[in-house]
């Protein structure tokens, strides 16, 4: 049986572990909302966040069949590097065409989904530093919750002062994204035995991720300049 030493060291590891592996979720967060009025920027980041951590909680629970499925990482990877192009080459231009109820939706599924893809290697990590504690898991959530919220509205100010950030943060979901394969069970042994082409393959991946979005948006930038 764990002493209360125990209990809380456990927790500080889970809370650090949470914090580690919240920076990749917080620019989701501050991309999927960065074009939404500051109200509902809010709402956004709150009930995203929330829906994520919901999520993450209950497929903590369910660990040990996650890591049952087959090919799970993989189509997890898949997945980001579609969210970290729509990121990097979503058309500021439409917005004020857009409803606000339609955005405030469309921004929480962004977080909720990315999340759900980002949050399998922080759910490992977690499950495992519990030793399969819900309590702990539970707690250390709630507990990292507020500086994952904080860190996507600093990142959203910083996104609207310095915008070639956008760029860093579709690149962050292009490595985490092409990480998450590389760590698939299928894939692992090779590319551990092969770290060189482990390595260009990340990079493939995000220098594809950032080509295609920037040659995407200038071709966007393009037509709006033939259009107006």
């Amino acid at each position: 049986m764990e002493t209360t030493a125990e209990f809380f060291l456990a927790l500080i590891n889970i809370v650090f572990l949470d914090l580690i592996l919240a920076g990749d979720n917080a620019i989701v967060i501050g991309l999927a909302a960065r074009n939404l009025p500051p109200t509902t920027q809010k709402k956004a980041i709150i009930y995203g966040t929330g829906g994520a951590v919901v999520l993450r909680i209950i497929a903590t629970i369910l660990v040990v069949w996650l890591l049952n499925i087959p090919w799970l990482l993989l189509v997890g990877g898949i997945l980001l590097i579609g969210i970290a192009y729509k990121l990097l080459t979503d058309d500021n231009s439409d917005h004020n065409d857009i409803k606000a109820g339609k955005s405030l939706g469309s921004a929480i599924r962004t977080i909720i989904v990315a999340d759900a893809a980002m949050g399998l290697d922080n759910v490992i990590a977690v499950a495992g530093a519990s030793k399969h504690n819900m309590v702990l898991v539970t707690i250390g959530l709630l507990i990292s919750v507020p500086i994952v919220v904080w860190g996507s509205t600093l990142f959203i100010k910083l996104i609207n002062r310095f915008p070639w950030i956008i760029y860093l943060g579709s690149a962050v979901l292009a490595y985490t994204a092409s990480s998450m394969i590389t760590d698939e069970k299928h894939f692992h042994a090779y590319f551990e035995g092969h770290q060189i082409i482990k390595y260009l393959f990340i990079a493939l991946i995000i220098v594809g991720v950032l080509t295609a979005g920037h040659l995407k948006k200038k071709s966007q930038q393009r037509q709006s300049s033939t259009m107006s």
